[in-house]
């Protein structure tokens, strides 16, 4: 089989089941070609169902779990999108199809090199990749209409509320050890956020995340 093949059966076996079932995110997943995002030494992999090592003890997320996401956070074509955690670079490019506007933060430098450079190639001019640590805040960028955490944190990383526009969404994947809940927090007004609990799985946590306190006896 082809890569257009194995791409339709990765959406069809993998993303669906999943409750993905937003037409504009499946087209987008039919578009955006994930292959050309995966480190060469992992092409077989491209379209399997796991979470595929880019070195420096990182991964990209399973191609579910970047269509959940992206179903959960509803982007708009006016939107401003703050991801912390570029990773390979191919969840930043979904979001750079649905939004005006990305700005990614990633702390390993050669991921962030590398993203930039596959970005660039897929004629992406919407997204800024930076350098940075935003595990905690990232409050460089001014506010955004939809945030999202592609690494775990144990604790919600509530500063990040105050980075949100009223309407905006913070997608982040709280908890620790084998299970973690992934959490929708909308802001729907001045100073007032809604939270929803979506699914549960597990990926790394962000380098440098929010812990919570801890007492000593």
């Amino acid at each position: 089989m082809d890569n257009e093949q194995i791409r339709y059966l990765m959406i069809e076996q993998q993303i669906r089941p999943w409750e993905v079932l937003d037409p504009v995110v499946l087209d987008l997943l039919t578009r955006v070609k994930r292959e050309d995002f995966v480190p060469a030494v992992y092409q077989s992999l491209a379209f399997v169902d796991m979470a595929i090592p880019l070195g420096n003890g990182e991964y990209m997320w399973e191609p579910k779990l970047e269509a959940r996401v992206l179903q959960s956070l509803a982007l708009q074509p006016a939107d401003r999108v703050l991801e912390v955690g570029t990773g390979s670079g191919y969840f930043t490019a979904l979001l750079a199809n649905l939004a005006a506007e990305v700005v990614s933060i990633e702390i390993v430098p050669e991921l962030q090199e590398e993203a930039v450079k596959k970005l660039k190639a897929h004629g992406l001019e919407n997204v800024t990749v930076k350098l940075g640590d935003a595990a905690r805040d990232w409050n460089a960028d001014g506010t955004f209409d939809a945030i999202v955490l592609t690494g775990s944190s144990p604790v919600l990383p509530e500063a990040y509320l105050s980075r949100l526009k009223p309407g905006g969404r913070l997608f982040v994947l709280v908890g620790e050890g084998a299970m973690m809940t992934a959490v929708l927090v909308t802001c729907v007004a001045p100073g007032a956020c809604q939270r929803n609990e979506l699914f549960e799985t597990r990926v790394k946590a962000l380098t440098h995340a929010l812990e919570p306190e801890r007492f000593a006896f």
